[in-house]
């Protein structure tokens, strides 16, 4: 009898682990000549309060590239309809980068992230960006120039991702959907601006919910790497000093007072002097421990300034709210959180250490 119930048990396990792990009964279509991988969607406002979606076909085989584009009411719908235009089957399973104009981000973008949640053909390793600008107009222009536009694109935001530099805020959607619904967090997304032949980099945005609310200046942005995102840029230039830091590394503490009446942030920034175009001569320990007073002092009044426009916009992409959270002690409302951040004092304190170029 033990021996029957073995074989039973074996022939059942052997069939759960050769059965393919799709509940429905029909089989896609994925030959490879077939289909056409999608590496990108670009979103923005259409018509009668429609999506405007647009993408690249076909990506990566030596076929001349055309834009698609369509105007649909559900970003789902897009998806079906891009199929209908091209004679390969899109599919949207290698989809790396969704672009959202930067009008539509400021009303909210979380009928957007919804459906690339709940799809399980979609990576949560898909990078967002936000645009300012008409990002179909610049792809029509360089398509003839760089015909791999797509796969450049994405080959760039996975760079600066692993190399990890300081130079961009690099979001995916794992990451935003984790601040997004996080009481005490708010998420950031990467700002690039389209003007004629250029995609650059703006700086950082600033969500409250998922709505856009600020967008930050590039000073304002690399204070915002280096006292949370990744605490380095490999070059920090202060054109009001006349100095290019290199290789600038920060230790940060942060606190918050018991009461939280106010929040302090002391930095320990570290680095070289890699350009120096002003009239001291840095050869002299004086003239050097002078520059090194004027950076602290200029970079204390900006990031107080950067932490006193978060508080006006009310957003905490650095997540001070965390702070809040002790053992054995009930956490505070999100409204709670929001009310005190408003009005908390901020006190900022930076010590700067630099070696001189030789």
């Amino acid at each position: 009898m033990r021996r029957l119930i073995r074989a039973a048990l074996f022939i059942l396990l052997g069939t759960i682990v050769l059965t393919p792990g799709c509940s429905s009964p029909f089989v896609e279509n994925n030959t490879i000549e077939e289909i056409a991988p999608v590496i990108f969607w670009s979103i923005n406002e259409g018509k009668e309060q429609k999506l405007k979606i647009s993408t690249l076909a076909p990506p990566l085989i030596k076929e001349k590239k055309r834009l698609l584009t369509l105007q649909v009411d559900m970003q789902k719908q897009g998806g079906k309809e891009f199929r209908l235009k091209y004679y390969r089957e899109l599919k949207a399973g290698q989809l790396r980068i969704l672009l959202i104009n930067e009008d539509m981000a400021k009303k909210g973008i979380l009928t957007l992230i919804n459906p690339l949640l709940t799809d399980p053909d979609i990576s949560q390793r898909l990078y967002l960006v936000i645009v300012r600008g008409i990002f179909e107009d610049y792809i029509q222009k360089q398509l003839n120039q760089q015909a791999t536009l797509d796969y450049f694109l994405y080959q760039m935001f996975k760079h600066y991702e692993t190399h990890n530099q300081g130079e961009m805020s690099i979001v995916n959607l794992h990451q935003f959907k984790h601040k997004l619904y996080s009481p005490y967090a708010d998420p950031v997304l990467p700002v690039f601006k389209v003007k004629n032949e250029n995609f650059t980099y703006e700086g950082t945005s600033f969500f409250r919910n998922d709505k856009l609310t600020a967008t930050v200046n590039k000073m304002e942005d690399q204070i915002f790497q280096m006292i949370d995102n990744d605490y380095y840029l490999k070059l920090f230039a202060i054109p009001a000093l006349s100095v290019t830091l290199g290789h600038a590394r920060s230790k940060v503490q942060r606190e918050l007072s018991r009461d939280y009446s106010s929040f302090s942030i002391k930095v320990d920034l570290s680095g070289r002097i890699e350009e120096y175009r002003g009239d001291k001569n840095l050869e002299d320990p004086k003239n050097l421990a002078a520059l090194q007073n004027e950076i602290e002092k200029y970079l204390e009044e900006n990031t107080t300034k950067l932490m006193k426009k978060l508080q006006k916009k009310k957003v905490d992409p650095l997540e001070i709210g965390t702070l809040t959270l002790k053992p054995w002690a009930k956490p505070l409302s999100e409204k709670q959180w929001r009310d005190y951040w408003e009005q908390m004092k901020i006190n900022v304190d930076y010590k700067v250490h630099l070696q001189i170029f030789k």
